[in-house]
């Protein structure tokens, strides 16, 4: 069987940073790639033996800066990446564990993560997929947030029971989530202005997020908080292309 490593990327994860690693301790090691945090993260991850590396804050405002140099930080040939506010399931572990035994085993997988909406996971019907399992040696993360790993070689999604899948602990406020849909989108503005939108998006790009969330994923089935959830995927999209287009007016 071969062996797995866990790398975790912090910047002030106090929150959920124990019950994340209490969930990964029987891997085989845990790399924690921290970025120069002001709260006890770093103790606590020394509290669980993880291999602890610093990567500079400077002015980053997302982790993609500091992937790679994380990835490259463990020791084994198997990587699974998980943030300071995720939980593996056991289900997912013996998953990963059972898929490096086999020769065809794909170099990346995506794995089927749960959100949680308004004090809510959200329903079985929709799993957010991330690309976080990987071979370490060729791996890059290129430095923009939501950026993809670039993989050196056959990338898939996880095929296993439904409970294989990461837990995802963050249940921002709705001011919480708004201060983080305007950090996001304005990393994104520089990604996406070679995309040419202009009015058209402006109308399309909210509608179709907005259907294919309450509508294609089943947040119907969440009654009103599935539609607010809905309506801020929508708002999302409309914010990033005013943005972009603002950009281009003032350029």
């Amino acid at each position: 069987m071969e062996k797995i490593s866990v790398v975790i990327n912090t910047y002030n994860a106090r929150q959920h940073l124990r019950k994340c690693l209490d969930a990964v301790k029987d891997f085989d090691e845990i790399v924690v790639c921290d970025m120069e945090s002001t709260d006890d993260t770093v103790a606590i991850a020394r509290e669980y033996g993880c291999k602890i590396v610093t990567f500079p804050k400077a002015n980053h405002t997302c982790c993609e800066p500091a992937r790679t140099f994380a990835i490259q930080s463990a020791s084994n040939k198997w990587v699974l990446v998980v943030d300071a506010d995720e939980i593996v399931t056991p289900e997912l572990r013996s998953a990963l564990y059972e898929m490096t035994t086999h020769p065809d085993c794909p170099a990346g997988l995506f794995i089927p993560r749960q959100n949680m909406f308004m004090n809510m996971f959200v329903r079985d019907f929709h799993y957010d997929y991330q690309l976080r399992f990987m071979v370490r040696e060729g791996t890059e993360w290129p430095p923009l947030i939501h950026s993809l790993p670039h993989i050196p070689g056959r990338v898939e999604k996880l095929k296993a029971g439904r409970q294989a899948r990461l837990l995802h602990l963050m249940d921002e406020t709705m001011t919480e989530y708004i201060d983080k849909m305007n950090l996001y989108t304005n990393n994104e503005v520089e990604r996406k202005l070679n995309k040419g939108y202009g009015v058209g998006a402006l109308l399309w790009r909210p509608c179709w997020r907005f259907f294919k969330n309450y509508v294609l994923d089943g947040s119907f089935r969440m009654g009103t908080r599935g539609l607010i959830r809905s309506l801020f995927a929508a708002y999302y999209q409309f914010v990033l292309v005013s943005k972009i287009i603002e950009k281009r007016y003032r350029d």
